[in-house]
């Protein structure tokens, strides 16, 4: 079994041996799946801007030829430079794909896999975690600590310090999902360009809250079945400018959530122990999510988080329509509970 844990990523990838040449990354925050796979392929290669070293494939386009994984992987380069291939997301299976890979020696190729939340029966993780040639490599939502070295290292490469204070209320008005809390960071050193430090009147001005009560109020009556309240919500989502990615990501955090506080309860626990499986729930949240937890099954629950998670991959892959597909799974999930 070749599984690593959430915490151990990072260092797993660093150190793993020559004879490991697949990583699959998986988990339900898109955007660390994504920036940590393109960081793995990109690293592997001597110029990750060579199209003949760096080798994108799409997911559904690997669904349809299976056989061109293997292909390509086992494909020489044209001077003997080393190659990454570099796998997109898809909603379609691809194990067998992946599997016929991970039967072929590779020695100067690198496979990078993307893919969503699998669960543990996944065809696609069980056969990464059990191979000798592959790591599979979970991608939780960033905790505090790791999101307050995220927000020091990307300030500091664009010259920056952050003042304590300020510090604190942005980590605070940031959401788990490495994508999203990207580009609020982005933003707010566009903002202070030119000075050393940002100030806590910065934070204020520039950074939204993406996870925020606006974007929990409207989750909540997605799962409560109030569709006047969600459509009020979303107005205001859509006026402040949240990203549909990141609106995304927070509802499938807000229904594993829900998931597994569902599951103590149908262990027999009560209430309030099931409830304490919630991390960071603000106490105005409290007597709404109990009802929730009351409300939907483990197996409703299962189906909305698959929904999500094709949601949010379409909302990554058609920017256009981000935003109505967001609404549209939100809207399905009030119409379900009610």
């Amino acid at each position: 079994m070749t599984a690593v844990r959430a915490g151990q990523v990072e260092r797993a990838v660093k150190d793993r041996r020559a004879d490991v040449t697949l990583l699959l990354f998986y988990g339900p925050d898109t955007g660390l799946v994504s920036e940590r796979a393109r960081a793995a392929a990109r690293a592997f290669v001597d110029d990750p801007e060579d199209a003949f070293q760096l080798i994108r494939l799409d997911g559904d386009a690997l669904a349809d030829e299976p056989a061109r994984l293997v292909e390509e992987a086992v494909t020489f380069g044209l001077f003997g430079d080393k190659r990454a291939i570099w796998v997109r997301p898809t909603s379609r299976q691809i194990a067998g794909a992946v599997t016929a890979c991970l039967d072929v020696a590779l020695s100067q190729t690198l496979v990078v896999v993307e893919a969503g939340d699998l669960a543990k029966t996944s065809s696609l993780r069980t056969a990464c975690e059990r191979s000798p040639r592959a790591l599979a490599l979970p991608c939780y939502a960033d905790e505090t600590r790791d999101l307050g070295s995220l927000v020091t290292e990307m300030l500091r490469a664009e010259g920056l310090a952050i003042d304590p204070d300020a510090r604190e209320i942005l980590i605070d008005g940031l959401g788990g999902d490495r994508l999203a809390t990207r580009r609020e960071v982005e933003k707010l050193a566009l903002y202070a360009l030119g000075r050393e430090r940002v100030r806590v009147e910065d934070v204020e001005a520039v950074v939204s809250d993406v996870s925020g009560a606006s974007v929990d109020d409207a989750i909540d009556a997605a799962f409560a079945g109030d569709l006047p309240e969600l459509q009020a919500g979303l107005a205001r989502l859509s006026s402040a400018g949240t990203a549909p990615a990141a609106l995304m990501a927070i509802a499938l955090r807000h229904t594993l959530s829900l998931l597994a506080a569902r599951a103590r309860l149908d262990d027999g626990q009560d209430l309030e122990a099931a409830l304490r499986t919630w991390r960071g729930m603000r106490f105005t949240r409290r007597e709404r999510i109990a009802r929730q937890v009351q409300r939907w099954t483990a197996e409703r629950l299962t189906i909305v988080l698959a929904r999500l998670q094709t949601a949010s991959l379409a909302t990554r892959q058609s920017a256009g329509l981000a935003e109505a597909l967001a609404s549209d799974v939100l809207m399905r999930i009030a119409v379900r509970a009610g």
